[in-house]
């Protein structure tokens, strides 16, 4: 089918208005590719030093200059659950590239912390400033020029955004993305919030909650809901970065080798040394960006991507902005019902049609452009499913029709008409909120703000039992220049306990939510923060907060005058030098707004005078210029 009117408009919106950067872009890997394969460049005492270690074999061949050399960039740790599989990786690529005459080597490692053990902790402000961390370190890893394609081996949360902007700065390389797959399930992920909710209540034991986390969290791979680290997965698919449906494969099952070497073998067939040259600043143009928008969109997926998807776009000369992902958003059916937005976890998504469903249903609907990807045949390569054959790789098609349209539903019957994502505007700034997860009766609310500069004030105002009926908790300080834009994800219990017991509750934040966002309304990333002068610190206990998720509206119902006369309340909370965060205050001066990618490195090409540009119509959030999807809602 044709492509959709509305993405085509985007798409060409986000290529015109990235013309400069893109040509600069583009310009750099085109001089690194002329300059040839890597290795030539090296002068003899370099080159000596690179394969000094490597056996007989690979040193003659790296002497030789022949053959491809796979830099290896891991991820691996063994207290992360869904990278403790990483740890036999690069045994198992190295003898595939040996099998096929090649050399691979492991080019570094990059750190990888796990939000789930800091969620609510001082370390959780370390979180984002990783992802800028983690690219910085594979570009340290692949700046020994000794390599002709990289296999970028991470999963979660900003790992793989990191590695994916380390990965642009060498645009000029092929790249191939290897996951490794999800844990098997455990108790149902509705089980575990209830006990959540329960000890929040001060109605379950420690005992019993630690019980229930590890029956959730029980295994290697990643955890089984759909947050930010499976969501990398997909939009890395969407981008044809990953082998067409790997991302949800266990890591203890045999078609997972088949396809860490299948990985590989690609990798070796798309280097500049072969006649299949992919490079990944290639690959990844605007098109590419908005198929990643669209699938997360389709999903329900990860509000962290509103934020790393920035990042990754600019660091590959493209200007993505709120405004096309809102967009987008409007455009592109929610297909597909995941927990937190469901109560399937991935393993049932998988099961039920999956990636595969999910993007033929896109396709066919024109809402996803069909474009070059790692493998051939494109796009429609990613609507097979990977299959085992005497341990080779090989594909099916994948399901004509859901195997359960609790979980996925085609494009002509969708859960919601519009995707899981919405844009709020106001005179409070600019915020996102994840609709997919929050039922249609709570997307209104009209409330008085309790105002807090500490998340931690709220369970102490709860227990005190001074907060009101129906309130909206305002949590200022909490963006990247403030103290690093830790996730609040450890307010979700209390506030879902209040909401079950039928309290109208929403946050209001210039923090971030995690990838699972829970049920409540939630305007997360709030943007200008408070600690740049938002008009979010201009807000005072007991003042009228409307949130409308349906309208895209974020207001504080305070008389205009008096607004503007306003001072901005100062930030309560002491800077915590502990635990490291001493070593991210550069971090913190320098690091972009939200809406910008929160960026505290160089990324991509420089703007002419270090600002954004935006876009009239999307910048005045005309909600006429967006006409209704062309879907029919039926939800659930």
């Amino acid at each position: 089918m044709s492509l959709h009117p509305r993405i085509q408009e985007i798409t060409e919106r986000i290529r015109q208005r990235s013309v400069p950067l893109r040509r600069a872009y583009l310009e750099g890997i085109e001089a690194a590719h002329r300059e040839g394969p890597n290795r030539t460049r090296l002068s003899c005492g370099n080159l000596a030093h690179a394969f000094a270690a490597c056996g007989p074999t690979d040193k003659g061949r790296l002497r030789a200059d022949v053959t491809p050399n796979l830099g290896i960039i891991n991820a691996y740790n063994d207290m992360l659950s869904a990278h403790q599989p990483f740890e036999h990786y690069p045994e198992q690529i190295r003898a595939v590239a040996r099998e096929l005459g090649a050399t691979a080597q492991v080019a570094g490692g990059v750190p990888a912390m796990c939000d789930g053990v800091t969620q609510g902790r001082p370390g959780m402000e370390l979180s984002l400033f990783s992802r800028d961390n983690i690219a910085q370190a594979t570009a340290i890893s692949l700046s020994h020029d000794m390599f002709d394609a990289a296999l970028y081996l991470g999963v979660c949360d900003k790992i793989v955004p990191g590695l994916l902007i380390g990965a642009l700065a060498f645009g000029h390389l092929p790249a191939v993305f290897v996951p490794a797959g999800p844990m098997t399930p455990g108790i149902p992920n509705k089980k575990k919030a209830e006990v959540r909710e329960r000890y929040a209540a001060g109605e379950a034991t420690r005992e019993e909650l630690l019980e229930a986390e590890a029956g959730s969290y029980h295994a290697a791979g990643t955890c089984t809901f759909y947050g930010t680290a499976n969501s990398n997965q997909v939009l890395l698919e969407a981008m044809g970065l990953q082998l067409p449906g790997t991302s949800f494969v266990n890591p203890d099952q045999p078609l997972r080798d088949v396809l860490t070497r299948a990985a590989a073998e690609r990798a070796l067939r798309i280097t500049a040394l072969g006649g299949d040259y992919r490079p990944i600043g290639r690959l990844i143009d605007e098109r590419a960006i908005v198929n990643a928008m669209a699938a997360l969109m389709a999903t329900g997926g990860s509000t962290n991507h509103t934020i790393h998807w920035v990042a990754v776009a600019r660091a590959a000369g493209i200007v993505l902005t709120w405004d096309d992902i809102d967009l987008i958003s409007q455009t592109v059916p929610l297909l597909a019902r995941v927990y937190p937005n469901g109560e399937a976890d991935v393993n049932r998504f998988a099961a039920a049609g999956g990636t595969q469903f999910v993007f033929r249903e896109l396709l066919e609907a024109g809402l996803m452009h069909d474009l070059p990807t790692i493998v051939p045949g494109g796009m429609r390569a990613y609507c097979d499913e990977p299959r085992s054959h005497d341990g080779k790789l090989d594909y099916a098609p994948g399901l004509a029709i859901s195997a359960d349209e609790n979980v996925v539903r085609p494009a002509s019957r969708p859960f919601e008409a519009q995707g899981g994502l919405r844009l709020l505007r106001g005179n409070i700034g600019r915020a996102l909120i994840k609709t997919s997860a929050v039922k249609p009766e709570y997307r209104f609310i009209e409330a008085p703000a309790v105002v807090v500069d500490d998340p931690r004030a709220l369970n102490k105002l709860h227990a005190a039992g001074v907060l009101p009926q129906d309130f909206v908790a305002v949590v200022r300080y909490q963006g990247p220049r403030a103290n690093g834009m830790p996730e609040l994800h450890s307010l979700a219990p209390l506030l879902g306990l209040l909401q079950n017991q039928g309290r109208r509750v929403a946050l209001v934040t210039d923090g971030r939510l995690s990838g699972a966002s829970g049920k409540i309304p939630a305007a997360i990333h709030l943007t200008p923060e408070a600690a740049r002068g938002g008009p979010i610190a201009r807000l005072r206990e007991g003042d009228i907060v409307r949130l409308d998720a349906e309208a895209g509206t974020l207001e504080a119902l305070v008389p205009l005058e008096e607004w503007d006369a306003r001072e901005l309340a100062p930030n309560t909370t002491p800077a915590a030098l502990d635990l490291g965060r001493n070593l991210f205050a550069i971090n913190r001066d320098v690091v972009t707004p939200a809406d910008q990618g929160a960026l505290s490195i160089s990324c991509g090409p420089p703007f002419h005078d270090g600002t954004w540009e935006y876009d009239s119509e999307y910048e005045l959030g005309d909600a006429a210029h967006a006409a209704e999807a062309p879907h029919e809602a039926k939800d659930a």
